[in-house]
């Protein structure tokens, strides 16, 4: 069975996620750190789930869980990739760094991205439907900057909050999707630099290895080496995200399916749409790890 992993970002989270996650010590590792004693009654407040500090710890925690109660379920994967923040839960899955640490980072990196939001306050705009020239006009026209490529027509863009509106409403006028993402930093552009300079610093003090199995980064680039792993994780947190090339390069693997890990069907959705010949599912999804086992051992190599 040849299969890929794909790890969800944040902006999709919600209380009855991943109904099948078993209370482990990786859970109740997050749960200290968040401070709290029951994640899904925390995350019922959407005030609580949105806080960039509560959701990357959150998120990362509980896909390092979700993925080490599956993994002994099933093969390797044949190849893995993170979306934004869940490239923490990735090279964690790939062998570059471990659970625990992988867990430890994201609280860090999000303080260090709240740091940069405090003094210029940001956030995303998912814009989808309208020609590429038009969204590269869109973005210039109001001052923002490319955070996320998922493709040609379907791009994330990242700025303040008032070039933000000012995007919005000119695409929806011109008849395009919006969506403003429950994320309240400009992650992935500029305005993220000196976050990007902060997290390099405590990733240094981190033990890395080469992956174990095929990774790739949100710059679209195989990572091969420690060097490289560290390099990638903090570089994204201010350069665009190219989705677009990461699923272009799993793909390319020949794999026979692919697993969303994380909350929500946001990436599995984009591959089925993309690859509609590679069927992806979401953990979220399924009742219980069994199922999510079965489904990806259906799949096998005939």
């Amino acid at each position: 069975m040849s299969f890929a992993l794909l790890f969800s970002g944040q902006g999709t989270q919600h209380p009855a996620m991943l109904p099948w996650l078993a209370d482990d010590a990786l859970v109740y590792g997050m749960c200290v750190r968040l401070g709290v004693a029951d994640w899904r009654r925390a995350l019922a407040d959407p005030h609580w789930a949105e806080r960039n500090d509560n959701a990357q710890t959150l998120l990362t925690g509980l896909a390092l869980a979700a993925w080490a109660q599956l993994a002994p379920m099933v093969p390797p994967p044949a190849a893995v990739a993170g979306y934004s923040v869940g490239e923490l839960a990735a090279f964690s899955g790939a062998g570059v760094i471990d659970a625990g640490a992988a867990a430890a980072l994201a609280p860090l990196r999000a303080e260090a991205m709240d740091r940069c939001a405090a003094r210029a306050p940001g956030g995303l705009l998912a814009v989808s439907g309208l020609p590429g020239q038009k969204l590269e006009q869109l973005r210039i026209g109001a001052g923002l900057e490319l955070a996320i490529r998922n493709g040609s027509a379907s791009v994330v863009l990242g700025g303040p909050i008032a070039a933000l509106d000012d995007a919005e409403r000119i695409a929806l006028a011109a008849g395009a999707q919006c969506t403003r993402l429950r994320v309240s930093v400009a992650s992935h552009t500029p305005w993220m630099r000196e976050a990007a300079v902060s997290f390099s610093l405590a990733l240094a003090q981190v033990p890395f290895q080469a992956p174990r199995v095929v990774l790739f980064s949100n710059a679209g680039d195989r990572v091969r080496d420690a060097g490289s792993a560290r390099a990638a994780l903090a570089a994204q947190i201010a350069q665009t995200v190219r989705w677009d090339e990461c699923m272009e390069n799993i793909m390319a693997r020949q794999v026979h399916c692919v697993l969303e890990v994380g909350p929500g069907q946001a990436l599995s959705r984009m591959w089925n749409q993309r690859h509609p010949g590679v069927p992806a599912r979401a953990c979220d999804d399924f009742r219980s790890a069994a199922a999510v086992a079965a489904w990806l051992n259906s799949h096998a190599d005939p």
